[in-house]
């Protein structure tokens, strides 16, 4: 696995999402989940990302024993932000400083680590001034707990906010090819102004693009896609036939649709002045995340790249990311 740099941050260039691992995804099975880390970093993809509010709180204890006796391997990154009570209660987006440090000093904690490598503010809180929250967070990395500074589904003038207070490293969002807001939006570009890496999670369409999914039933009862407007209804079956046709272009390159979709976003990083792009996708089983590595080897050309814009424009994916917007892109 080849690596890419996120400001002066190196990581590989395909990280490993590992929320699914605990929870939204239907139930895990978690020593399947500590073999699928330890594959990915035998693999090279040794960017792994989790948060404390996966679980909540299992997925940062889950990371952590899986890493025990590799820290050095690993660049880790968690986040903080969305507050959630031990019983999984949704508690809000929490931006005060004093929150940010015991956050911290919580996810260091059950992480078994000393120091983590890229911490970001999960949700933007609008309660609280960025630079307060930013400010908490430049005193955890003057103290040694944090190396670098990220800010996920930030609009542009809140990361130039954060940015002025600490530089930030790395802006995480969903990007994909039915996701393709950053490009519109301003996000992309502001990041490659300001120098700062992309990292898009979701890069399969939350397993859409796949083509695996033919039907919500095809979801367990407990799967969180069942309430994402894109898999109801009229909108799933609108969804489905772009995902047909980046699928007929999968078979003509001989990749899954799996690959072809990861290798698109991997294939947008310095593309058309945009910044390092590097994609997290997630799974928690071993046989997929050596699909998704294998996107590492697929070479798009231009002819390749045109077709897939052809085949998912902007704007072609019918609903909402999420059935509440209203904590993203603020």
């Amino acid at each position: 696995m080849q690596t890419r740099k996120l400001r002066d941050l190196t990581v590989s260039a395909q990280g490993l999402g590992c929320m699914g691992m605990s929870e939204f995804y239907g139930t895990g099975d978690q020593a399947e989940a500590e073999r699928t880390i330890g594959r990915a970093l035998d693999l090279g993809v040794t960017f792994l990302d989790t948060a404390d509010m996966y679980g909540p709180f299992t997925n940062e204890q889950l990371v952590g024993r899986a890493i025990a006796g590799r820290r050095e391997e690993v660049v880790l990154a968690t986040k903080f932000g969305n507050e959630r009570g031990e019983d999984g209660s949704f508690r809000g987006i929490n931006g005060a400083p004093d929150y940010v440090r015991r956050a911290c000093d919580a996810s260091l904690q059950r992480l078994g680590v000393d120091v983590i490598d890229l911490y970001y503010q999960h949700r933007v809180d609008p309660t609280v001034p960025v630079e307060d929250t930013w400010g908490a967070l430049h005193e955890l990395v003057d103290a040694g707990k944090v190396r670098h500074l990220g800010i996920s589904e930030a609009a542009p003038d809140t990361i130039r906010r954060a940015h002025a207070v600490h530089s930030v490293t790395a802006l995480q969002t969903e990007y994909s090819l039915w996701t393709r807001d950053p490009e519109d939006d301003g996000v992309l570009a502001t990041c490659a102004e300001l120098g700062i890496g992309f990292v898009a999670y979701s890069p399969i369409g939350r397993g859409f693009l796949s083509g695996q999914i033919r039907s919500v039933d095809d979801l367990a009862p407990d799967d969180f896609r069942r309430h994402n407007p894109r898999f109801q209804g009229a909108a799933f079956q609108q969804n489905l036939e772009l995902v047909d046709r980046v699928r007929e272009i999968a078979e003509g390159k001989d990749v899954t649709a799996t690959q072809l979709a990861l290798a698109w976003v991997m294939a947008q990083s310095g593309r058309a002045g945009n910044p390092a792009v590097v994609p997290i996708p997630g799974t928690k089983r071993v046989r997929y995340l050596e699909e998704n590595a294998g996107a590492a080897d697929v070479e798009l050309t231009e002819e390749d790249l045109q077709a897939l814009d052809e085949a998912a424009p902007r704007g072609a994916t019918v609903g909402d990311r999420y059935p509440d917007m209203s904590t993203v892109h603020r």
